[in-house]
């Protein structure tokens, strides 16, 4: 029976947000224990409303709602700690965090180790300079925990491990093959076990590992463009990250 539930002080981040009716919001929240919730916030975008200015992305929160089915009821939400700062290729980077999530995320799934990935991202874009290795590990941590995971440190098949100084085709349904196998995306092992440890690559490295999670990446995503990309193009003059997913 789906039966009315109540949650207090749930940790939690706005990821998507609409304006409702009069006076309301239309929540997209990722939380620490639920997962992704669509909420509705009555009264949000009065001027005198407590929430008016809170329920904003990149915010640390402390959620509560009550009600069953698809949307529920928010009855509460207190900032937790200091808003993530964004600005520029950081504040793409962020939308396209949330966008991530918006579309592979399925509401009331669990992802208790995604969370804190996404809260650590945040982080990182706030003061890293390297912005576009930790949209690569991001990638490669959001596909790990929906069950997705990348075979990185091991040849497909039982082949042993990954050579660092291997050149691999990677089937994204079997993982690294040899080259001499062929068919697949190319790939060099360095650039496997960069992702796989989490160490910056080279820019030829790099640029395989935009490659190869924009191949695996695609396979759930589909054939609908990425919205955050049109952020990306307005910060041409940077130096930008660059999202991997379309």
């Amino acid at each position: 029976m789906n039966t009315e539930r109540r949650i207090s002080l749930e940790p939690g981040f706005v990821l998507h947000r609409t304006p409702y009716r009069d006076t309301s919001l239309l929540l997209e929240a990722f939380t620490a224990e639920h997962g992704r919730v669509g909420l509705v916030a009555k009264g949000a975008r009065r001027p005198r409303s407590a929430l008016k200015g809170l329920l904003q992305p990149f915010q640390p929160l402390l959620l509560s709602w009550a009600g069953r089915g698809e949307l529920r009821t928010l009855t509460g939400a207190e900032p937790a700690e200091r808003p993530a700062f964004l600005a520029g290729p950081a504040l793409a980077s962020g939308f396209y965090l949330n966008e991530m999530l918006l579309r592979l995320v399925a509401r009331h799934d669990p992802q208790p180790d995604l969370y804190p990935v996404y809260a650590r991202t945040l982080s990182t874009l706030t003061k890293s300079s390297d912005m576009e290795w930790a949209l690569r590990l991001f990638e490669r941590d959001l596909l790990l925990c929906l069950g997705y995971g990348l075979l990185l440190g091991d040849e497909a098949d039982g082949g042993g491990a990954v050579q660092s100084e291997g050149h691999y085709w990677y089937h994204l349904e079997r993982g690294p093959v040899p080259e001499q196998g062929g068919g697949g995306i190319p790939v060099r092992g360095e650039t496997l076990l960069a992702l796989a440890k989490g160490q910056p690559p080279n820019q030829q490295g790099r640029a395989e590992a935009k490659q190869l999670m924009r191949a695996a990446l695609r396979l759930y995503l589909g054939d609908k463009p990425l919205a955050s990309r049109a952020l990306f193009r307005q910060f041409a003059g940077s130096k930008r990250p660059q999202p991997s997913g379309e």
